[in-house]
């Protein structure tokens, strides 16, 4: 009875409009005190729900990502990347792609590699004749490799609900998945340019190559220093966060002398705007978890799921499916703290490699975020474009199409993300 109650005050909460983690905040109180758990196990709830030693990097890769934002690392990045694909139809688009999965090895958020490249590319692709509506949905879409690319903030809150996979064995597989994922898109996009007839005479001259890359070379120097630190074990993800941070200050202070000193104290505050805003979803989702373990809600619904007899390969595809959909309405963390408990048992009972399942689960969120009607990456580059994210749907949906076929690639020939953690020991 309970267990009804905890998902119905959610879901009606949800529908007239509360925030999700407010939500879910709500519906778990209301179950703690409606079952005598004990209201002041409330506030304890809330903290131990942050106060967790692995979620120390978010707000740290958060400012990070800002810095090297703020510096205009981006904007030499686009000139490499140009150099990279030269003058074609299509050029644009496959430069602004290439640029947010390179990003994305910097800020490891979808959104604010969103930001940071629709700020650089969209000027110059609506001057080349791209549509409004297809430029934020190509930069929407690369956006996304952000969470999938390390380093990413959403593996580091799978790791701190699923401990069996570490923080580096999920950054290592969610490499080449995230590659994968941004190749798919690349075809994608070129595709439609060509097909629609878009920079069909690239107006802008390729930029010298190794001239480009020197002035690129300290952006792309970021994710080397990161993943390569973590992987020589000289410092953990948490403490890679800070080095970055610290990186980026050099490079913004020292080398391109373009951060003053007021720019970072804005960049500070930007930066605690979303990290806060992050941390209250995984504080308030604590209380709502806590609640449904206590009650079991999680291990009735699993049981019955694995009750049902289905095969091993229809139970796959239906959690597919489920968060596809999720995915459409729910942000990440949200999807990650009501559904992992359920999932992770049904994992467990296959024996399914966990490392495996967060990259597939983390592909499935990265889809989310450029899929109507609440893709928050859609939201960001469709604000930026000045447009309604209703115009966008005929674009996008290529590229939903295309991502999740990366998906379920990934899903069924698991070594694609297997395969590099073991080579480098992490499994």
């Amino acid at each position: 009875m309970m267990d009804w109650l905890l998902f119905g005050i959610f879901l009606v909460l949800m529908l007239a409009g509360v925030p999700i983690a407010v939500a879910m905040g709500l519906a778990g109180t209301a179950v703690v005190a409606a079952t005598g758990m004990g209201m002041m196990s409330l506030p304890t709830n809330v903290y131990t729900g942050i106060a967790k030693y692995p979620l120390m990097a978010i707000p740290v890769f958060v400012i990070a990502g800002m810095i090297f934002e703020r510096v205009g690392v981006a904007a030499s990045i686009v000139r490499f990347a140009s150099a990279v694909v030269g003058q074609r139809q299509g050029a644009l688009a496959i430069v602004a792609i290439l640029v947010a999965m390179i990003m994305g090895g910097i800020s490891g958020s979808g959104p604010a590699d969103s930001a940071a490249v629709g700020a650089v590319m969209l000027p110059s692709m609506l001057k080349a004749g791209y549509p409004r509506a297809f430029t934020a949905s190509v930069i929407a879409a690369a956006g996304s490799t952000g969470i999938l690319i390390p380093p990413s903030i959403a593996f580091v809150i799978y790791s701190l609900l699923v401990p069996q996979a570490s923080v580096p064995a999920l950054f290592a597989g969610g490499l080449i998945p995230g590659i994968l994922s941004g190749l798919t898109l690349i075809l994608v996009a070129w595709w439609l340019s060509v097909k629609n007839g878009f920079e069909a005479h690239p107006a802008e001259p390729r930029p010298p190559f190794w001239q480009s890359m020197k002035e690129a070379g300290w952006g792309l120097a970021a994710p080397i220093i990161i993943l390569g630190g973590i992987r020589s074990g000289l410092f953990t993800p948490t403490e890679a966060a800070v080095v970055a941070v610290f990186y980026g200050f050099f490079v913004g202070m020292v080398v391109y002398r373009n951060l003053r000193w007021r720019d970072l104290y804005q960049v500070l505050v930007e930066s605690a705007e979303i990290s806060s805003v992050i941390l209250c979803v995984v504080a308030l989702a604590s209380v709502f978890a806590w609640a449904s373990s206590t009650l079991g809600t999680f291990d009735h619904l699993a049981k019955a799921l694995l009750g049902a007899g289905l095969h091993e390969f229809v139970m796959l595809i239906v959690i597919q499916l489920l968060l596809l959909v999720a995915g459409m309405f729910l942000d990440a963390i949200s999807i990650y703290f009501i559904f992992l408990p359920l999932l992770v048992p049904i994992a467990i009972h296959f024996n399914w490699d966990l490392v495996w399942f967060g990259v597939i689960i983390t592909m499935n969120m990265a889809i989310g975020q450029f899929t109507p009607p609440m893709g928050v990456n859609l939201m960001v580059t469709s604000r930026m474009a000045g447009i309604g994210m209703e115009t966008t749907v005929s674009w996008v949906l290529w590229m939903v199409l295309a991502m999740t076929g990366a998906m379920f690639l990934v899903t069924f020939v698991p070594d694609i993300a297997l395969w590099l953690p073991r080579t480098l020991g992490y499994l």
